[in-house]
């Protein structure tokens, strides 16, 4: 009887942790990767006396040309009128996505804009073992497909009017005011040159005092962030992390997929290097690979990001 009762009883515990499973699965998978969301954010971060600065932080699109509900929503962020868009990459998830990233982005002609690559800007996605992310950063496949990056850099370029930041640097006007802003490649794949920013930024001459210096970059890697703290960014944003991705409720991410700290893999937080303490947004990001359909504890996101002066 005693022994029955615990056969019972195991068959019982393991049903409830199927069944948990199995809703789990179906909340990420069929539920949570359609809740797109904006999230807020404000940090005085500028030079005294400088005008707010409004953000729109987009990142990890990794569309597909069938995503079309993703493609709706970034398209309506535009009714936001920010002030400055920022792209930290990875916006093709297919061969055909940038079908899909055309019509995600259209409606921000006109409004000033930068973007950084990631990887798969470049490389299409590929089925993946998910458990290698705990082993560490995970590795390009050697059968990616090649994307047409230069076709991507040209709608945003050309049709848009963003600049790329690709270790580079640049100036822009925004509401009126001079912002200044460099960027690298993606460091996930080694393609940041950080040894290229200092003459970026030296060739784009005396800044006044008062510009507002933002630092941009797909991947917040820990060697990254020193450098742009050391190079004056009076911010930091970055993406790739998709915030964990899947996560667990009231601890968050438990993979970063790079060396930032997991606390830190998604939101607002601050970064402190030799000195300066300067705040760094990281995007969890809005899409996620096709071969990884699934978002669990993390909603996709943009960031309406609000810089405002130093007291």
């Amino acid at each position: 009887m005693t022994t029955s009762r615990t056969t019972r009883s195991a068959l019982i515990a393991l049903g409830a942790v199927g069944a948990a499973g199995v809703a789990a699965a179906t909340w990420g998978i069929g539920i949570e990767r359609y809740l797109f969301t904006l999230r807020h954010a404000t940090a005085r971060a500028l030079p005294a006396g400088s005008r707010p600065l409004r953000i729109l932080h987009v990142s990890d699109a990794h569309m597909a040309p069938w995503q079309h509900r993703k493609q709706r929503w970034l398209a309506s962020l535009a009714e936001l009128r920010p002030d400055l868009v920022v792209n930290t990459g990875d916006n093709l998830g297919h061969e055909d996505g940038l079908e899909g990233v055309r019509a995600a982005f259209a409606p921000f002609a006109g409004t000033p804009g930068v973007f950084v690559h990631g990887s798969n800007d470049k490389f299409g996605p590929s089925p993946r073992n998910p458990f290698r992310y705990f082993m560490g950063p995970s590795a390009r496949s050697i059968s990616a497909p090649k994307l047409d990056t230069e076709a991507l850099d040209r709608f945003f370029s050309d049709d848009l009017g963003w600049v790329d930041l690709d270790n580079a640097a640049a100036t822009l006007q925004v509401a009126g005011s001079r912002v200044d802003l460099f960027g690298v490649d993606d460091a996930h794949r080694d393609w940041d040159e950080l040894d290229a920013l200092p003459p970026a930024i030296d060739a784009l001459g005396s800044r006044p005092a008062g510009v507002p210096v933002l630092g941009v970059t797909h991947a917040p890697y820990q060697r990254v962030l020193n450098a742009f703290t050391d190079l004056g960014a009076d911010a930091i944003l970055g993406g790739h992390t998709h915030g964990g991705q899947v996560c667990v409720p009231g601890f968050g991410a438990i993979v970063a997929n790079c060396d930032i700290p997991l606390k830190q893999a998604k939101g607002l937080s601050t970064w402190s290097h030799a000195g300066r303490t300067v705040p760094l947004n990281v995007s969890a990001g809005c899409g996620h690979s096709i071969y990884a359909p699934v978002r669990f504890a993390c909603r996709p996101e943009a960031t309406l990001l609000t810089l405002l002066p130093r007291a």
